[in-house]
């Protein structure tokens, strides 16, 4: 079992940045992936960028390239998601998940991930 909490959410005006973090906890040896997904009222769950545990390789969703940049610190068992430039679209919960046992592929679907955190909402005022 791993366990997951997100901080670092809150309200900002557009143009503005946020660095979320998600701490894990528990068998945190099996991760083999970190990633952070975003959802909306009345959406579907939506991918946003993840990294490969082991090593440095990242992927994001292509609304967020340029803007957000998603990091890892190992020894501290946490993934990061600093966000610069935020749009009010940018607006949701933002929700962190863990993964086993994976491939060199990334995984952008939320059914992929083993694991979740309980979300942290991030507002981004125009």
């Amino acid at each position: 079992q791993v366990q997951l909490v997100e901080s670092g959410g809150g309200l900002v005006q557009a143009g503005g940045s946020l660095r979320l973090s998600c701490a894990a906890s528990g068998r945190t040896f099996r991760i083999a992936d970190m990633g952070w997904f975003r959802q909306t009222p009345g959406k579907e769950r939506e991918f946003v960028a993840t990294i490969k545990w082991s090593s440095d390789n990242t992927y994001y969703t292509s609304s967020v390239k340029g803007r957000f940049t998603i990091s890892r610190d190992n020894a501290k068992n946490t993934v990061y998601l600093q966000m610069n430039n935020l749009k009010p679209e940018d607006t949701a919960v933002y929700y962190c998940a863990a993964k086993y046992y994976s491939g060199s592929a990334y995984y952008t679907r939320d059914s992929q991930y083993d694991y979740w955190g309980q979300g942290t909402q991030v507002t981004v005022s125009s």
